[in-house]
């Protein structure tokens, strides 16, 4: 975890795996027990931060928006609800 300092330059980094076909924006929201269990996976990876929407990307995995902290902003969910990667 970076914890979040105002004022201070974001940490851009990238840790696993992320969609090839990834593009900031795509996919579709999504809410109800699939974003309910890819807010939990990602909460207890990266702990601290707010979650504000969760989207299903066309490969069926989950980018989790992440928010309240410098890094991660993105955290990706797979179909069985595993942490693969963040960016």
């Amino acid at each position: 975890m970076v914890p979040f300092q105002r004022g201070a330059p974001t940490t851009s980094k990238q840790v696993g795996q992320i969609p090839a076909n990834y593009s900031e924006g795509s996919g579709t929201i999504v809410g109800g027990t699939a974003a309910n269990k890819a807010t939990e996976a990602a909460l207890a990876a990266y702990p601290g931060g707010v979650v504000d929407r969760v989207v299903k990307l066309s490969d069926g995995e989950y980018e989790v928006h992440y928010i309240g902290v410098n890094w991660p902003h993105h955290i990706f969910v797979n179909q069985d609800f595993t942490v693969v990667g963040a960016g």
